[in-house]
């Protein structure tokens, strides 16, 4: 099997030794590690708001995709971690403003703690 490391300058960088995504199956699968709500020039949250760290991590999840030569119709599966599952509703709304259909599959998983304080992280597998 083959891999090829996925970075751009417009997402944050790793936080740790990990990449933004690899693709794998000559390409045709992508797996995007998950994004936070950093802004990509700061590397700091964008808010304490979790509304605003959501649509920093789709926005941050959005920039990898297009370095990987592909689009949000490309996803096949979102995984989103919240460290409050009280805030699902408004995590899901904010979902499907950007996500298009037919909706990919998905998992949300309620998590203690996410990496810098963050409230909410979103990885995704894509398929072009």
């Amino acid at each position: 099997m083959s891999k090829a490391i996925i970075h751009t300058d417009t997402a944050p960088a790793a936080v740790g030794p990990y990449s933004q995504a690899v693709s794998a199956q000559a390409g045709r699968l992508v797996f995007l590690s998950g994004q936070i709500g950093l802004e990509p020039g700061t590397g700091e949250l964008v808010s304490e708001n979790f509304e605003g760290q959501v649509r920093q991590s789709f926005a941050n999840m959005q920039a990898v995709i297009a370095a990987a030569g592909g689009t949000l119709d490309n996803i096949v599966k979102l995984t989103l971690f919240l460290t409050d599952l009280s805030k699902f509703a408004s995590a899901n709304a904010i979902m499907a403003e950007i996500i298009p259909e037919p909706y990919p599959a998905r998992s949300t998983i309620g998590v203690a703690s996410l990496p810098k304080g963050a409230q909410f992280e979103v990885e995704a597998i894509l398929a072009l």
